[in-house]
């Protein structure tokens, strides 16, 4: 008896193929796609987005051609709570978010898991470019065969049982073949773009979606350099992320970044790009793959940013539960909200979420 996989379907290149290889290895394959976006006209017309009718379009015809059933599924309700809210209220507290990874982990990898499971299915499957393995009993994520389209940073937070419940056959192959293979078998989407905006922001400007969704929570303030003189006013803290240059709307005769946002007291600190250049980081709700618990200093290879490069650094366990990341060079805007990942060799060890930066 086949196997069954429930494929989430983004009508893009990726989970379209993903599907066609998941078939030819002899599974029983279902495609849906999750419905995720709020209902607003801005997403239904978004050409290429995730959520958009398009993208819709797009999935069912691949699946007509794969001769796969296909359902669309409804997920907005778990998305809003879980992702988008968590976009807001981290934006408001001063950090820089990561909704690809709240994704993930709440929604393409545990809802998704329990809904596929509840129709008998045996795994989930996805179009990401990452590599699960089986080592002596231990799933471990090992990074795509295609180094610019590696995936595994958005992907540390998967559990044991989640890995032994997903298939990634992406990660076995690079881009160019994936759409080698797509134009080879007919599928229309061979060609399409890659979907680099957040999906819920088409027109990824996530101020003004945070100013529609919650008006009267953001006011303007004032920037101020590391010493507290007041520069000049800023329209609002989430606009703002540690780094920026571009789009302040102030001059002071000098380039400056921002190397701070103080929600509790409403300012932007301004400063000298050197200001941003920082090798220490303290990382919580960490996840680990490789191993359960970290319980001694372990040398790894670490990134802070999904487009980072990886540099050395020594990872230490702290008692309350978080641990303190030390970079053997400076990392360039390390930012409280985004992940930080560890590596291995092309291995995930683990990762979490930025903190505190020292």
């Amino acid at each position: 008896m086949k196997k069954k996989v429930v494929i989430g379907m983004s009508g893009g290149v990726d989970s379209s193929v993903a599907a066609y290889l998941l078939k030819k290895q002899g599974y029983e394959v279902i495609g849906i796609m999750m419905k995720l976006a709020p209902d607003d006209p801005d997403y239904a017309e978004n050409e290429g987005g995730c959520c958009s009718l398009s993208a819709a379009n797009d999935a069912r015809r691949v699946a007509d051609i794969l001769d796969i059933p296909f359902y669309v599924m409804n997920f907005k309700k778990p998305f809003k709570e879980k992702v988008i809210d968590n976009f807001i209220d981290e934006y408001l507290e001063g950090r820089t978010p990561n909704p690809c990874v709240q994704c993930n982990k709440h929604i393409k990898f545990a809802d998704f898991l329990q809904k596929a499971q509840a129709l008998g299915a045996d795994y989930v499957a996805t179009g990401h470019y990452a590599q699960i393995i089986n080592e002596d009993g231990r799933y471990l994520l090992k990074r795509g065969v295609d180094d610019k389209k590696d995936q595994t940073y958005m992907l540390y937070n998967l559990t044991q049982e989640q890995l032994a419940h997903t298939l990634m056959p992406c990660g076995e192959y690079n881009k160019t073949e994936i759409r080698a293979i797509a134009e080879e078998i007919g599928l229309h989407v061979f060609r399409k773009k890659d979907s680099q905006e957040i999906c819920f922001v088409p027109d990824n400007n996530h101020g003004n979606f945070i100013i529609k969704n919650i008006k009267d929570k953001v006011k303007p303030g004032k920037f101020v350099d590391k010493y507290g003189k007041i520069l000049g006013e800023h329209k609002g803290i989430v606009y703002y992320t540690i780094g920026q240059r571009k789009g302040l709307g102030i001059a002071v005769g000098r380039p400056v970044f921002v190397t701070g946002i103080d929600a509790k007291n409403n300012t932007v600190i301004l400063g000298d790009e050197e200001d941003i250049f920082k090798t220490d980081l303290i990382a919580k709700d960490l996840n680990f793959i490789s191993f359960e618990k970290l319980t001694e200093p372990l040398e790894v290879e670490a990134k802070i940013r999904y487009s980072a490069k990886m540099y050395s650094a020594v990872i230490y366990p702290l008692e309350d539960g978080r641990v303190k990341v030390s970079f053997k060079e400076k990392q360039r805007a390390s930012t409280k909200g985004q992940s930080v990942v560890f590596y291995k060799d092309d291995f995930i060890v683990g990762g979490g979420i930025i903190d505190e930066v020292l």
